[in-house]
């Protein structure tokens, strides 16, 4: 009899520091427009008709009853605490899969992306939308939308964390493909309930995405210094030959 070979304990599919360079400074360009149009009141027509489209006379959005407490069980997949604790079992399992760059980088992505975003709420103040009524509890400053800034900084970082797994680029592509579309849902979430204005989401969401391709094309040599400084790093840097047969 033979052993199984061993995979390799690296991650040999990560995403390109290129690629993901560029598609941050996609995002950070987009998230940038918004910071500038939002304080100047270049944005208010625009949110008005968004965060009116798709209401009744009431200003309640059209729909039976069923799809409002399906949106607010979408939005509250983008709450902090819903957010954290997939991270948390992401994170033990990247561990058990021998893959603890990764989780390294994907706690330090999710951290890091958290106080971003309130500081980022500090530094803009705006208050949430008036207009309409809310349709569910939130609180605190209304731009970036934190829901949607935390979900696609989580949501991203945990596609890129566990397609880096996969060398079939099929499957790479449908998890990160996914966790754009579901987090992209999570900031839509917020308008549907009133709680937030269009340019809110869209800031909040390309500033998440922008966080999180950032961290993947800087963080990824920093995650292994934190693991070299607690002596748990144990991934080579090239893929190891399988044992010899029995």
């Amino acid at each position: 009899m033979s052993d199984l070979p061993q995979a390799p304990a690296t991650s040999r599919h990560r995403i390109d520091p290129r690629k993901a360079g560029i598609a941050a400074l996609a995002c950070w360009a987009g998230f940038a427009l918004f910071a500038w149009a939002v304080p100047a009141g270049r944005t208010r027509q625009f949110d008005q008709l968004g965060l009116m489209f798709w209401r009744a006379h009431d200003l309640h959005p059209l729909g039976p009853p069923w799809v409002l407490e399906w949106v607010r069980d979408l939005t509250a997949m983008g709450g902090f605490l819903q957010l954290k604790l997939y991270t948390i079992m992401a994170f033990v399992a990247l561990f058990w899969l021998r893959r603890r760059r990764e989780a390294v980088l994907l706690a330090l992505t999710v951290l890091s992306g958290s106080a971003v975003n309130a500081l980022l709420k500090l530094v803009f103040g705006r208050p949430r939308p008036e207009i309409v009524p809310h349709l569910t509890e939130a609180g605190g400053a209304s731009f970036p939308s934190g829901h949607s800034f935390n979900s696609a900084s989580t949501y991203i970082a945990l596609a890129l964390a566990f397609a880096a797994l996969s060398p079939r680029a099929n499957v790479r592509h449908t998890l990160i493909a996914g966790s754009i579309v579901l987090s992209l849902m999570v900031a839509w979430s917020r308008v549907w309930l009133g709680v937030h204005w269009p340019s809110d989401v869209m800031a909040g969401w390309l500033g998440g995405a922008a966080w999180t391709f950032t961290a993947s094309a800087l963080l990824y040599r920093p995650a292994r210094v934190v693991l070299e400084t607690t002596g748990d790093f144990s991934e080579p840097d090239s893929p190891q030959a399988p044992p010899p047969e029995n």
